[in-house]
């Protein structure tokens, strides 16, 4: 039976469309109607507009505009050679970036989902529409919409809040235009700051980035969009930074540091999807790792949502990891690990698992199981309700306002709070220079304010000619407008990339006619080697890329101060720059409204408030460390000639107005393995100017039975002060908050002294105290509490 045997009426009685039912009920009524064929077809996905053309030499872009990536060649053939008619002609599980493909309006990306979901309707015999996904990291990734800041500079804003406000905003618009899954967060811990994708993680800091994460999670899900925690596990520890590396992490390591941010946004956040890792830990690939998949996931924290997973991932075991044979062989693999659905091509999950059940190689339960959850994604997300039709999914499509006036304020607020003031110096907040001279690869490069995944840079280079489709002022731009009395002369001095000096002379020519210099310098995000940040662009070393150095010694030598500003995908080694500068201030790519808010940090209109979620390093070598180091991992032991002491530590943020955190008390001096104690400080505004300042919770285990971080963030809050205001901090810290990975892999709370410090970063923490936990050791699971509330008090 086809669907036009099918009448509207007959479908309209089928169980799985009667919302009366509990959504489980529909979908294994749903489940029981299927045929083998029907139910597998759930478990692909298809890619109608990739225009990704990849050829036989090694990463470099041809002069058409594509990648050539050899590895890809097969995985490419095979997803490129069936039509999309012949793939779901038994139906589909997703549509895979309708939008994010070209530069699509709004009303061409919703014709095409009403094409493609029509022919998927029309043509199957149950009618089931395909769940339609899109990429959302730095906004919706499509032509016209909002590009926010990336996700290092949310962490940056240390408010969690905000960012759920972002997320909310993303996930509406995704929605309106028939969208329903968004493949973010990327939850990926920093362990090497040379990793091309640090831009899009939330930083170093596992607490950190669950707490940001969980709350972009909310957001989200809030909008009735899927969100996706990705890349489940390890990735951004791979050998030497390098992208899919390989990760040499032992189990207790992925536990404590890389595994909590996930499990926070699944218990706390709502989170329905998860994506597989590229990497292997251990020699174990993510995708083929049951435990991973299965047995944590799933049997301990209790998931319940769909495996997505990443890209060709599952052909990678093959290609790549030399664990399968085959693409086919690797599909089950996947599939018996605890992978549901294949992006962005059905290969590893395609028919072929139908032969492989009727030959008694594959159970049809695995089957049964990834179709069960995908549908029911479909069921909750309405895509069986009776009154859902592919020209009803996209009805908002022709009004939306994909860079609304609200999205745009949102993004300035996000870009204001994110900017961090490394140091004032002697020329910061600018006061009223008559001459300036504005130079560096950054200063009038619109791009470089924008992450990878933001549609300019990680589509648009395929479709020249095309505008960036959203108004993005550049630095120059902002300071002209911010500084309209003043004289401004611009240089761009070098490239981002390459050793081209000839453009020096001007630079230092522009800087020694002026008051002062402001020198933008930093990254260029791309993908595979076509940037400086980004994915596939990883870094050999931490100094600035390119001759961007040399050009900042030359702007020095000529006597007139500079104030270096970085916009940068990763931290850079800044000593020399530091040394050399009248003011440093450093953003991680602020978005489309991220101009102004430099600008404003610079003319002291914004009051500086973010603060640093990686450590800005000293030298260049010496990777990679994060501040989360045991004790022979600091230099307080004098037994090593490198010193990996930070220039900037982590949670480092100046401003133009001071603080002062003191008063520290400790609400008990013992409390049981399974209590709780709160910590509570006073945080004054002691400058002229109203602020707003973060005050951050260490916790430190004096004496375990592993090897512990010296200090370790384990709350925080940003405190609105205007001057001479004094609020109180209270934070709840129960004892499951110091628990780790013991010796036989199990998480526990032992019992013991526990150093209390808190104050505005890592290194500045002039409140110490301690608690002893008591009783007997404890072996805590996912029930255990994951955060440490705040109240913010009157004094």
């Amino acid at each position: 039976m086809t669907a036009l045997d099918r009448t509207h009426a007959d479908r309209i009685l089928d169980p799985w469309r009667d919302p009366s039912l509990s959504v489980s009920d529909r979908v294994e009524a749903l489940l029981a109607a299927m045929t083998l064929e029907e139910k597998v077809a759930q478990l692909g996905s298809r890619w109608v507009g990739n225009d990704m053309q990849f050829t036989d030499e090694p990463v470099e872009e041809a002069p058409d505009g594509t990648f050539n990536v050899a590895p890809l060649q097969d995985v490419f053939a095979a997803s490129g050679g069936v039509s999309f008619e012949d793939a779901t002609r038994h139906g589909l599980g997703h549509l895979t970036r309708v939008f994010g493909s070209g530069p699509l309006t709004p009303a061409e990306g919703a014709a095409e989902v009403i094409r493609l979901q029509g022919s998927i309707v029309g043509r199957t015999r149950l009618g089931v529409p395909a769940l339609v996904h899109e990429e959302c990291l730095t906004g919706f990734t499509t032509y016209g919409a909002t590009v926010y800041p990336t996700a290092l500079a949310w962490a940056a804003t240390f408010d969690p809040a905000l960012v759920e406000r972002m997320s909310a905003a993303i996930g509406r618009d995704m929605r309106a235009v028939g969208v329903h899954q968004g493949l973010s967060p990327v939850l990926d811990v920093v362990r090497d700051y040379r990793w091309g994708r640090v831009e899009e993680t939330m930083g170093e800091d596992p607490y950190l980035v669950a707490m940001t994460g969980a709350a972009y999670v909310r957001g989200l899900e809030s909008a009735g969009v899927v969100a996706t925690l990705k890349h489940f596990a390890g990735y951004s520890a791979s050998r030497a930074a390098r992208n899919h590396g390989p990760v040499p992490m032992g189990r207790r390591e992925l536990l404590d540091m890389i595994l909590p941010p996930f499990e926070t946004a699944i218990a706390l956040g709502g989170a329905r999807s998860v994506m597989n890792s590229y990497s292997d830990v251990d020699g174990v690939p993510a995708g083929a790792d049951p435990w991973l998949l299965t047995d944590l996931l799933r049997d301990d924290w209790g998931f319940t949502g769909t495996v997505v997973s990443d890209y060709w991932a599952i052909s990678f075991l093959a290609t790549m990891h030399g664990v399968a044979a085959d693409s086919e062989e690797a599909g089950v693999l996947a599939l018996t690990a605890g992978i549901d659905v294949e992006l962005p091509d059905a290969i590893g999950f395609g028919p072929h698992l139908v032969d492989r059940v009727r030959r008694g190689e594959v159970a049809e339960s695995l089957i049964d199981r990834a179709a069960r959850r995908l549908l029911t994604h479909k069921v909750e997300l309405g895509l069986l309700d009776p009154g859902w039709s592919p020209e009803a999914s996209v009805a908002d499509a022709a009004t939306v306002d994909l860079d609304s006036p609200d999205n745009r304020a949102l993004a300035r607020e996000l870009a204001e709070r994110s900017v961090i003031l490394l140091d004032a110096g002697s020329a910061l907040p600018l006061a009223g220079p008559a001459r300036v001279a504005v130079v560096g690869p950054g200063a009038a490069d619109p791009r470089v304010l924008m992450g990878c995944y933001s549609f300019p840079n990680h589509v648009l280079p395929r479709h020249p000619g095309y505008s960036y489709g959203i108004d993005i002022p550049t630095i120059l731009d902002a300071l002209r407008d911010e500084l309209p009395d003043a004289e401004i002369a611009h240089a761009a001095g070098c490239e981002v990339r390459g050793d081209d000096r000839s453009g020096f002379a001007a630079a230092a020519e522009a800087a020694r006619g002026a008051d002062v210099c402001v020198a933008v310098v930093g990254d260029l995000a791309g993908l595979f080697g076509q940037g400086t940040s980004g994915e596939g662009c990883d870094a050999e070393d931490l100094r600035l890329p390119g001759v961007q150095e040399d050009l900042l010694a030359e702007l020095f030598a000529t006597g007139t101060p500079v104030v270096v500003v970085v916009v940068s995908g990763r931290p850079y080694a800044l000593e020399d720059a530091h040394a050399g500068a009248a003011g440093l201030v450093q953003a991680f790519m602020p978005g489309e409204e991220g101009a102004g808010a430099i600008a404003g940090i610079l003319s002291g209109r914004v009051q500086p408030g973010g603060k640093l979620p990686v450590q800005i390093p000293r030298r260049p070598g010496g990777q990679p460390g994060t501040y989360l180091q045991p004790p022979l991992g600091t230099d307080s032991h004098g037994i090593s000639n490198l010193d990996p002491t930070p220039l900037f530590p982590f949670g480092h943020g100046a401003s133009y107005t001071t603080f002062e955190v003191g008063g520290l008390r400790v609400s008990d001096a013992e409390v049981p393995t399974d209590g709780e104690f709160t910590v509570s400080v006073q945080v004054r505004n002691t400058g002229e100017r109203a602020g707003e300042e973060v005050v951050q919770l260490y916790l430190r285990d004096v004496l375990a039975q592993v090897t512990r971080p010296v200090r370790q963030l384990a709350g925080f809050a940003r405190i609105a002060l205007a001057p001479g205001e004094s609020r109180e901090a209270v934070f709840h810290v129960h004892a499951d908050r110091t628990a780790f990975t013991g010796r036989d892999l199990r998480r526990i709370v032992e019992p013991g002294e526990i150093e209390v410090l808190v104050g505005t970063s890592e290194s500045d923490l002039p409140c110490r105290g301690s608690v002893r936990l008591t009783g007997p050791t404890r072996v805590v699971g996912h029930d255990r509490r994951l955060i440490t509330p705040v109240d913010v008090r009157e004094s």
